[in-house]
């Protein structure tokens, strides 16, 4: 059983792939060759499912860690009482890639350095791969130039001066450092059918590392258009996003993994590493002032080659797909693995894909409203899609669905279904030009009024002082925060000041984070969730009380780790990290929260400027 706190782990990523290295120098997850791969390391859910771990022997010592600034390589420094160490970790980005490139030709290795910086330092590495999530303990053997691992579908190599010695399927190996020695690690994987891959020289590891940290800083570069409060949390948030996205196909990951749960020792535990159309849809919106008109294409045109004639065929858009495009997600458990601290079943794939959820349709269009022209004709199969994703709102936006939240019981009215149905005709309306659907906007524009009315008379409980969860429901609900972060109404309407005001008072905890609601269909002690005090700080904002919205703001961040990653939820109890990770949800509510109280003081700033009248 995995003890490692989640919020422990930064994160690798090729742009294909991820990695989670722990500050004490493990490797305790990747997978091989994409996001969505079985893992070679799996630490993370079992502690007999693979590691590969660097670290002074005898132990870590005094840790520190960072980021190399404008870039997703890891730094982790081991003082001992004999002198310092400096690990360097990264996925290898392909040779020369550079800003909107980045991960097109990624060679799928992982690769590792370690540098004495001053005195001795003894390192131990101890090398456990275990495809398959564990199912598989390879054949290893000794190669010139390293250690070659077979067995099921992948050959790994293992490139390295040091002389392991072999234990079954674990390899051990000890160096003494003095200062200016330096040893490097590479870790590819090939098929298993294919020739035994070649082990990278030293120098071919120093210079691809060094690549790879120009690589990041080149996208760092095109990406740093917002300044403001928070700068530096929201362009690494930035980065964390762009980590999230596998490049060949512009997909976005909502998460890096699998099976982190939502409670300790509970079974909502699910396999993030799909792309969402909602998540995927609000990363484009957060990255938008960046102006990353390559990303945006990528990702529509993948959406409308992953759902190509779903939508003509009347059947709804899914709400994910594989990151190469594919429908069936089918979920199954791996018994054998026993979850982090003993949250089980571990389970690949989600079958939340077969779900109805009709707010997708509104994610996607307000995506598309705000990355894309308005006033010139899109390419034809991304304009069709977009389209029928109006057609389908303007069809179904009165049915039932299983919400935002994906709960699994019967389908209802939620509210926020139905508001995102509405920014779907909303934002359709605009785009009509683009969309060549100017003899829709008529239509559009009734259904869309027709959505408002109800909203606001089913949506609002006037007992509860507040829009709930569903019609009819006296449940609260983080979702209803939305109707002002999508201008459905006016920060400054009293129904809103008071759903906020119920919000905060209803769902938040001591520690001042936010709940998604209060039970549902599963029962379980469910964390905080930052995406959603996030929202709660960034409609604060819009109400223009941007001194009690930073409050909000700095409260979530203080649950950031120490490499500024966000986890999806917060334990009650602990404040420890739960749910999968690095959360996209998260760091995109940091970015739009940090964008909506910029504004609000600004705008302050312009009244108290202004004078009185």
């Amino acid at each position: 059983m995995s003890e490692r706190p989640i919020g422990d782990y930064a994160v690798l990523s090729d742009c294909r792939s991820a990695a989670l290295v722990s500050s004490g120098g493990s490797v305790d997850w990747l997978c091989f060759p994409r996001f969505d791969g079985p893992a070679v390391f799996a630490r993370l859910l079992d502690e007999d499912a693979g590691h590969w771990s660097i670290l002074p022997v005898g132990g870590p010592g005094e840790v520190s860690r960072r980021y190399l600034p404008d870039t997703l390589v890891v730094e982790t420094t081991f003082r001992t009482p004999t002198g310092t160490a400096v690990l360097l970790d990264a996925l290898a980005l392909g040779k020369r890639e550079r800003g909107h490139g980045m991960g097109q030709s990624s060679p799928g290795t992982l690769l590792r350095q370690v540098t004495c910086t001053s005195g001795t330092v003894d390192i131990a590495v101890e090398y456990a791969p275990r495809p398959e999530f564990g199912l598989i303990q390879p054949v290893m053997t000794r190669v010139r130039g390293g250690l070659s691992a077979r067995g099921g579908a992948q050959s790994l190599m293992l490139a390295t001066d040091l002389a392991f010695r072999l234990t079954g399927s674990t390899a051990h190996a000890e160096a003494t450092l003095t200062t200016g020695d330096r040893l490097g690690f590479a870790l590819s994987a090939d098929p298993a059918w294919g020739p035994d891959p070649t082990p990278w020289s030293r120098r071919r590891i120093r210079r691809r590392l060094a690549d790879t940290e120009t690589g990041w800083r080149s996208w760092s570069t095109l990406h740093a258009a917002y300044t403001g409060p928070w700068e530096e949390q929201v362009r690494h948030s930035g980065r964390v996003l762009r980590a999230l996205t596998y490049a060949p196909t512009g997909a976005i990951v909502a998460a890096a993994t699998t099976s982190l749960p939502e409670s300790v020792g509970g079974t909502r535990n699910w396999d993030y590493r799909y792309t969402w159309v909602r998540d995927a849809s609000l990363t484009l919106q957060a990255l938008a002032t960046a102006a990353c008109k390559q990303e945006k294409a990528d990702f529509f045109a993948f959406l409308a080659q992953a759902a190509a004639t779903q939508l003509d065929r009347g059947v709804d858009l899914q709400v994910m797909y594989g990151i190469g495009g594919e429908r069936d997600l089918s979920e199954r458990t791996l018994p054998h693995l026993s979850g982090w601290r003993g949250s089980s079943p571990v389970r690949v794939g989600n079958d939340a894909w077969r779900q109805r959820q009709l707010d997708v349709y509104g994610e996607l269009l307000d995506a598309a409203h705000q990355t894309l022209p308005h006033d010139e004709l899109l390419d034809p199969p991304v304009r069709a899609f977009l389209r029928q994703c109006a057609e389908a709102a303007a069809r179904r936006w009165a049915d039932p669905d299983q919400g935002i939240w994906e709960g699994r019981g019967p389908a209802r009215h939620f509210l926020h279904s139905k508001l995102m149905c509405w920014v779907a005709l909303d934002r359709a309306i605009d785009l009509a030009p683009a969309l060549d659907a100017r003899d829709r906007v008529t239509d559009w524009q009734h259904i869309r009024d027709q959505i408002r009315d109800t909203i606001e008379n089913r949506g609002y409980n006037a007992q509860v002082g507040a829009f709930t969860q569903a019609f009819g429901s006296r449940r609260l609900d983080a979702s209803a925060l939305m109707l002002p972060l999508t201008g459905f109404l006016s920060g400054e309407d009293p129904r809103v000041r008071s759903t906020i005001e119920a919000i905060a008072g209803g769902l938040t905890d001591s520690r001042g984070l936010v709940r998604r609601y209060l039970k549902d269909d599963i029962d379980h002690d469910e964390g905080t969730f930052l995406l959603c005090t996030f929202w709660l700080a960034q409609a604060v904002a819009l109400t223009g009380q941007s001194a009690r919205a930073r409050q909000v703001f700095e409260t979530a961040l203080t649950y950031a780790n120490d490499v500024g990653l966000l986890p999806e939820e917060v334990d009650t109890r602990t404040g420890e990290a739960l749910g999968n990770f690095p959360q996209a949800f998260s760091h995109i509510g940091l970015i739009n929260a940090a964008h909506a109280i910029r504004d609000a003081e600004a705008a302050l700033e312009r009244q108290a400027g202004a004078g009185p009248a």
